[in-house]
C-alpha cells in the first residue's frame, strides 16, 4: 500500500528503482507530521508533499507534485541561486514568504535539513506558518513606538508593584530610568512631603476590588519638584482572574489644574457676585491646594498706603489683625516694602533681611521662613495690594511658583478693580451728566472730517459713548434747574479733560459722545478712567452736594465700524454692558453685545407672556415678634420666576427689564392681586397671619387710580385695611408729582399702612418723614449685615430705632442671618425682624407648615407697641 503510495507520489522517479525501506520508514514519518513539510529530490523538485502542507498552502499534492520548491517559498534571507536558498534553509528555522496557488502570501519559518538514502539524496522542508506572530510582532513594535512617543509617563508592574516597564514620557516626566525602579514601589518613590499619604492604600482597595483607579495627585520628580498628574491605574488578570500586574498612565495636569482651579472657578466666582474676600481667599485656598508647600496671602493698599489683610486662610487672625494699618515703606516687611517699591520682593531669610526689621516678630513665631511678594497693580498701573508665596525653609521660588504667581496677579487685580468699582457704585448717591457741547449735528460733521483724517494716515481713533448714571433722580428730586446746573459743570470737566484735537458732543438728554483721533485702544482705556474720575468728583446742586458717576463705553476705528453713526452706536451697546456690570466703569465694544442686546429683547417677551399667562409665583417671607416672643407680625410677599426653559430668574435680573420696557406697573398691580387674594385664603381657612407687605414701584404712585385700585382689592377679597402694608421707596416719598401725594394721602385715609424701604440707603430727610404718614420704617440689610463687623454700622442701625421710636414708627430690621445680630437686635429692643435666620422665603404651603411647626402667635398692634414700651 505504502509502495503505492509513493509511487503515485513520485512520478519523477524510475518506475523500475527500488524503493529503500529507510526511504519507506521516512516517507511514512513525514506523511504523519503534523508540521507541513515536503521532500525534494536532487533536482530540487518537490517528491513529497503532506497532509499538513496541503494545508498551509491550500492546495492538493498532485498540483505542487514535480514543481521547483522554489514554486513554493518566495524571498529567503539569503537571495541568490537555488543551492544558495537551499543552504540558507539548512539547519535552523529561517524567515521566508510562502507562495499560495491562489496567489496569496503568508509569513512562514523553514527548516531544511539533508537525507541520504543509499545512493539518492533528498532534502526535507519543515515549514510552519507564523504570519500570526509576525503580526503581534509587528503590532507590539509598533506598540512601542507609539508608547515611548507619547507625552503621558506610562508603566507597567507587576502584582507586587515591582516596576518592569518604563516607556520615555515616564523618563522624561519624572527623570527615573528603569534600573532606578528596580525592587522599589512607584508610590514610594514619587511620593513627597505633600503627597496624598492615603494614595497606596486607595490602589491596594481598588486592586482588591478588580477596579481599577483614576485620581488626581501631587507626585515629585527626580529632582524634587512637585507636578499634579491624573493617574489612571488599571489591574491586568490572566483567563483564571489571577492579578498579573498593573499598567499606570500619568498625566501632567499641572497646567491645566491652574487654569481650571484658578482661572474658570475665579472668574465664575466674581460673575456671581461674590465679595471680594470671599474671591481673595478661594484664590489662596486653591494656590496652596496646587503646591502645598506654599502659605499664601493678600494684603490691599488704601488710598493712604496703609495695608490691610483681605485675604489669609492658613495663617491666625491675629496675624491680619496685626497687619491692618500698617504703612507701606522700605522698612515694613516683604509686602509693604513690595507696595512700596511696585516690584516684587524675594527675602529667602526674614529672620535675617533688614527689609523685614519691623515685621519679623509677626512671621518668625508661625515658622515662616521666606516670602516672596508681588505687588497686584491696576490697569492703569496703581499698586491695589499685594500676593504673598510664604515658605516654611529658606529658599525661593521654583517654576511652578512663578506660574501660579504670574495667574493669580491677573485674576487678583481683576477682583479688586471690580471691587474698587462697585464701592464707587455704593458710594454714589445721584450719577449726573454734562450739557453745553456742540449737538448731534455738529458733533457728526466734525467727526466724520476727523475720521477722514486719521483714514489718511493709516491711524487709528477712538469714539467714546459717555451716560450718566441715574440722572434722572436728580431732576426727580431737585428739579430741572438743578440738573441744568449739574450738567453744566460736567460738561466743563470733560472739555477740561479732553482738550486739544479731541471732539466731545452732546448726545441727547444725559448722553454725551467723544471722539478722540489718533488714538490707540490702550491709551483709549486711560482716558476713560480718567474722564471716570473727573466726572465722580463732587459737584454741588441747589443745596445738595451730587457724588456723580458714568458709563462709558469705546468703539474703535476702524475695527469697530468706519463711519461715526455706527462707531457711535456701537459704543452705545458697550456703554450699556458697563451699566449692566454696575455702572461707574467702561467698556470696549465686542462682537457678542449684539448677542446680549437679543437676549434682553428675549428676556423682555418671556416676561411679559409670564406676566400674561400668570407664570410668576410669590413667596412670603415672615417678620417676627424681636423682643424674645414667638410672635408673627407679618409677612412680606416676594416675587419669584421660574421659567421653563431659563430656569430660576432672579428678581435682580428681571425687575431692571420690567423698569426699562414699561412692565414694572403692571407688575406691581400683579403682586398686589395676587397677595391679597393669598391673604382671602388664609383668613378663610383661619389661618392667622396679621398681615402681608407688598412692594409696589415709583410708577404706580403716579397713577391717580392707585388708591382706588386697592380700595377695589380690599372689598374683592374681603380684607380690612390693616391686612394689608405698602412698601415704598425713597424716591416715591421725594417724588414731588402731586399725583403721588395725593395717592399717598389717600392711602392713609383709607387706612393701609405706609412702610419705607430700605431706609438709611438714600437722602431721606426728617422733614419728609415728619409730614407723610409712614408707619413703618425697614433698616436696610446693609446695616445689619455689618453689625458684628463695623462699630458705625452698629451705631446706626440704634441711631434708626431712636428715630422710629420718637417718630411713633415700627421699625423692621431685614437681612437678619446670624445669631450675634439677633442678640444685638434684641438688646437694642427692635420691635420687629425678618430675615434667612427666621426663614427664608417661603410658597404659601410650605410657609403654613413652618407657622405650625414653629408655634408662632400673631402679633397685635397693641403686643408691637408693647415691644417698643
Amino acid at each position: 500500500m505504502l509502495r503505492r503510495t509513493l509511487n503515485a507520489l513520485t512520478p519523477l522517479r524510475d518506475a523500475q528503482t527500488p524503493v529503500e525501506p529507510a526511504q519507506d520508514s521516512l516517507w511514512h514519518v513525514l506523511e504523519q507530521s503534523v508540521d507541513a513539510a515536503f521532500v525534494i529530490d536532487s533536482r530540487h523538485r518537490v517528491v513529497l508533499f503532506n497532509p499538513a502542507a496541503e494545508a498551509l498552502w491550500r492546495c492538493r499534492r498532485e498540483d505542487v507534485h514535480g514543481l521547483p520548491f522554489t514554486r513554493l517559498l518566495g524571498e529567503v534571507q539569503a537571495v541568490g541561486t537555488t543551492e544558495s536558498t537551499m543552504a540558507a534553509l539548512m539547519g535552523s528555522h529561517r524567515d521566508a514568504t510562502l507562495l499560495r496557488p491562489d496567489g496569496s502570501e503568508a509569513a512562514c519559518s523553514v527548516s531544511m535539513s539533508k537525507v541520504v538514502i543509499g545512493d539518492h539524496v533528498f532534502h526535507t522542508a519543515f515549514v510552519r506558518d507564523t504570519s500570526d506572530q509576525q503580526r503581534q510582532l509587528a503590532r507590539l513594535r509598533q506598540l512601542s513606538i507609539v508608547v515611548d512617543s507619547s507625552d503621558n509617563a506610562i508603566f507597567i508592574s507587576s502584582a507586587d508593584r515591582e516596576v518592569v516597564y518604563v516607556n520615555s514620557g515616564f523618563t522624561r516626566m519624572l527623570g527615573y530610568r528603569l534600573e532606578e525602579l528596580r525592587g522599589i514601589k512607584p508610590s514610594d518613590l514619587l511620593s513627597g512631603p505633600h503627597t496624598d499619604g492615603s494614595l497606596d492604600e486607595r490602589i491596594s482597595r481598588a486592586m482588591a476590588a478588580g477596579e481599577g483607579l483614576q485620581t488626581e495627585v501631587l507626585l515629585y520628580t527626580k529632582a524634587g519638584r512637585p507636578l499634579w498628574l491624573s493617574a489612571a491605574i488599571n489591574p491586568v488578570h490572566d483567563e483564571d482572574g489571577s492579578l498579573l500586574g498593573l499598567v499606570s498612565v500619568l498625566s501632567d495636569i499641572t497646567q491645566t489644574k491652574m487654569h481650571q482651579v484658578l482661572h474658570n472657578k475665579v472668574l465664575d466666582a466674581l460673575v456671581h457676585e461674590w465679595s471680594v474676600a470671599d474671591v481673595m481667599t478661594l484664590i489662596c485656598r486653591e494656590v496652596e491646594h496646587i503646591a502645598p508647600e506654599l502659605t499664601v496671602s493678600i494684603i490691599t493698599v488704601d488710598s493712604e498706603g496703609l495695608m490691610h489683610a483681605l485675604a489669609s486662610p492658613s495663617l491666625p487672625e491675629a496675624w491680619a489683625r496685626k497687619i491692618n494699618g500698617l504703612p507701606i515703606g522700605p522698612r515694613s516687611g516683604v509686602s509693604g516694602v513690595a507696595a512700596w517699591r511696585g516690584r516684587s520682593v524675594l527675602v529667602k531669610d526674614i529672620a535675617s533681611d533688614p527689609l523685614c526689621a519691623n515685621t519679623r516678630h509677626l512671621t518668625t513665631p508661625l515658622g515662616l521662613r521666606a516670602c516672596w511678594t508681588h505687588p497686584i497693580k491696576s490697569s492703569s498701573g496703581r499698586v491695589l495690594g499685594t500676593l504673598s508665596f510664604y515658605y516654611r525653609e529658606n529658599r525661593g521660588p521654583e517654576e511652578l511658583h512663578e506660574r501660579l504667581a504670574d495667574t493669580c496677579l491677573h485674576l487678583c487685580s481683576l477682583t479688586l478693580e471690580r471691587e474698587q468699582t462697585n464701592e464707587r457704585v455704593h458710594q454714589l448717591a445721584f450719577y449726573d451728566t454734562l450739557t453745553g457741547l456742540p449737538n448731534r449735528i455738529m458733533f457728526s460733521a466734525k467727526a466724520e472730517q476727523a475720521l477722514a483724517n486719521v483714514a489718511q494716515g493709516n491711524g487709528t481713533a477712538a469714539v467714546l459713548f459717555i451716560d450718566l448714571d441715574r440722572f434722572k433722580r436728580v431732576n426727580d428730586a431737585q428739579g430741572h434747574a438743578a440738573g441744568d446746573g449739574l450738567l453744566r459743570d460736567v460738561a466743563a470737566r470733560l472739555s477740561e479733560e479732553l482738550g486739544g484735537i479731541n471732539i466731545v458732543g452732546r448726545q441727547a438728554g444725559d448722553e454725551f459722545v467723544a471722539v478722540l483721533p489718533m488714538c490707540s485702544a490702550e491709551q483709549a482705556g486711560s482716558v476713560a478712567e480718567r474722564l471716570l474720575g473727573a466726572i465722580a468728583a463732587p459737584t454741588t446742586a441747589g443745596l445738595m452736594t451730587l457724588h456723580p458717576s458714568a458709563s462709558i463705553g469705546v468703539a474703535m476705528f476702524p475695527d469697530d465700524g468706519r463711519d461715526i453713526d455706527l462707531l457711535v452706536r456701537h459704543a452705545d451697546m458697550a456703554m450699556y454692558r458697563a451699566k449692566r456690570d454696575g455702572g461707574s466703569g467702561f467698556r470696549f465694544f465686542s462682537v457678542d453685545m449684539n448677542r446680549l442686546a437679543q437676549e434682553r429683547v428675549s428676556l423682555e417677551a418671556a416676561l411679559r407672556d409670564a406676566l400674561r399667562l400668570d407664570q410668576l409665583n410669590l413667596q412670603y417671607q415672615p417678620q417676627v415678634g424681636g423682643c424674645g416672643g414667638q410672635q408673627l407680625y407679618g409677612v412680606e410677599a416676594l416675587l419669584r420666576w421660574h421659567h421653563a426653559d431659563l430656569g430660576v430668574i432672579p428678581p435682580s435680573r428681571f425687575v431692571p427689564v420690567a423698569e426699562e420696557c414699561g412692565l414694572i406697573a403692571d407688575l406691581s398691580l400683579w403682586v398686589l392681586r395676587q397677595a391679597c387674594a393669598q391673604m382671602a385664603d388664609w383668613r378663610r381657612r383661619g389661618i392667622d397671619i396679621p398681615r402681608v407687605s407688598v412692594n409696589v414701584s415709583a410708577i404706580n404712585f403716579r397713577d391717580p387710580q392707585l388708591s382706588l385700585q386697592i380700595s377695589d382689592l380690599l372689598d374683592e377679597h374681603g380684607l380690612v385695611p390693616d391686612d394689608l402694608t405698602l412698601e415704598i421707596t425713597e424716591s416715591v416719598m421725594l417724588d414731588p408729582d402731586p399725583d403721588v401725594l395725593e395717592n399717598i394721602e389717600a392711602i392713609y385715609v383709607l387706612g393701609v399702612r405706609l412702610s419705607l424701604d430700605d431706609f438709611g440707603t438714600g437722602y431721606s430727610s426728617l422733614s419728609h418723614l415728619h409730614r407723610l404718614p409712614i408707619s413703618e420704617l425697614k433698616l436696610d440689610q446693609s446695616f445689619v449685615r455689618d453689625i458684628d463687623t463695623s462699630a458705625i454700622a452698629r451705631t446706626l442701625t440704634s441711631s434708626v430705632l431712636r428715630i422710629g421710636e420718637s417718630l411713633g414708627m415700627k421699625v423692621v430690621a431685614e437681612g437678619v442671618e446670624t445669631e450675634s445680630q439677633h442678640r444685638f437686635l434684641t438688646e437694642q429692643r427692635f420691635p420687629v425682624l425678618q430675615g434667612y435666620l427666621f426663614s427664608p422665603p417661603l410658597p404659601p404651603g410650605p410657609l403654613e407648615d413652618w407657622l405650625q411647626a414653629q408655634g408662632y402667635a400673631a402679633m397685635r398692634e397693641s403686643q408691637a407697641d408693647a415691644a417698643l414700651a
